[in-house]
């Protein structure tokens, strides 16, 4: 029997590079324009954005990463959510998929089978078609999708659209690498454990529909930089401040006991040093709550800037539709801290 895990060391988005590594490398980097292109990664938003006609563009994106599980078959429907996850991000609606693989040649072929068909049955559920794909020989597997998804070019969600006095509406609860590394080391349950792949094998398809009718105008998913970091990068673009209270973020449960023991993933780190002197924290939150903010989550939920006056509408009808939902901030004028976590 397989164990993906035995194979890696970091998996999910906990294994990106640091994000302010990449800001370095990619800053000399000539941007191409063209009138046609309405998002860039000029913002760092979740995909880009071609427009095609005057009411259709393209969101193209491409996701992958290590094993977050043992069981392949779960492996590939959790990578598959993540990919698919970002089209929902801005607004849109995946369309077609090509497989990223990279598999090694000393593991039996089975595990790739599986986890290819985890893929395929996540794309089905989302109404995507997966028209081929490409594979390498490597020593850790690796999975994901390119995808390619369709939006109207006056209604994408974007990284630069909060509006100040709106809502801040997360629809998945946080602390995935953290749950995941207590697993590593006998803390967490099988129920803890259950939980956090449950909702990474969960598409953020309803999570849109639901919120689409109250018009979100910003917004992104939370992966691989932590809740802090997206909402860094939501608070530049948008050129304004976040405001967050802690009480109202929901947490996987057993992830405060998780870090109060000491169990802080290392990426957790890494995000901190990326944005760490952007965030201001309330003096009365303790360091382990503050580090929570800096947790990397794997295929996490939707972050969107609703208007004040619909935001509890919008949960509740969230709620209704079995998404743990929650109003967990507001956007407010720039100030000298990009997100303030009271």
């Amino acid at each position: 029997m397989i164990d993906l895990l035995n194979t890696v060391e970091n998996g999910g988005c906990s294994a990106k590079l640091s994000a302010k590594e990449l800001d370095k490398l990619l800053l000399n980097f000539p941007v191409f324009h063209s009138d046609n292109i309405l998002v860039d990664n000029s913002l760092h938003d979740d995909a880009g954005v071609y427009k095609i006609s005057d009411d259709t563009a393209l969101i193209f994106t491409a996701d992958f990463f290590p094993p977050v599980c043992s069981d392949p078959y779960t492996f590939g429907r959790i990578a598959a959510a993540n990919s698919l996850s970002d089209i929902y991000a801005m607004g849109g609606i995946p369309l077609m998929a090509l497989n990223i693989n990279m598999y090694p040649a000393n593991l039996p072929v089975e595990g790739l089978s599986e986890i290819l068909r985890g893929g395929n049955d996540m794309a089905r559920q989302a109404g995507v078609a997966i028209m081929g794909g490409h594979t390498i020989e490597d020593a850790t597997p690796k999975y994901g999708m390119a995808v390619i998804g369709t939006v109207h070019p006056d209604r994408i969600i974007k990284n630069s659209g909060l509006k100040i006095g709106q809502r801040l509406i997360l629809t998945k609860p946080i602390g995935t690498s953290s749950v995941l590394s207590a697993q590593k080391v006998g803390l967490a349950s099988e129920f803890h454990v259950g939980a956090v792949l449950d909702s990474m094998a969960r598409l953020n398809d309803v999570a849109l529909s639901t919120m689409l009718p109250f018009n979100p105008t910003g917004g992104t998913d939370v992966t691989g930089f932590g809740l802090a970091g997206h909402s860094h990068r939501l608070a530049l673009a948008s050129n304004v401040s976040i405001e967050f209270e802690f009480q109202k973020i929901p947490l996987f449960e057993g992830v405060m006991e998780f870090y109060e023991q000491g169990c802080i993933p290392g990426s957790t780190f890494r995000n901190r040093e990326f944005v760490g002197d952007e965030i201001h924290f309330s003096e009365y939150l303790k360091y382990e709550e503050r580090m929570l903010l800096f947790d990397a989550q794997t295929s996490g939920g939707l972050l969107f800037g609703i208007d004040q006056d619909l935001a509890n509408m919008a949960v509740k009808n969230l709620r209704n539709a079995g998404i743990e939902a929650c109003d967990i901030g507001r956007v407010i004028s720039r100030d000298a801290s990009t997100v303030y976590v009271k």
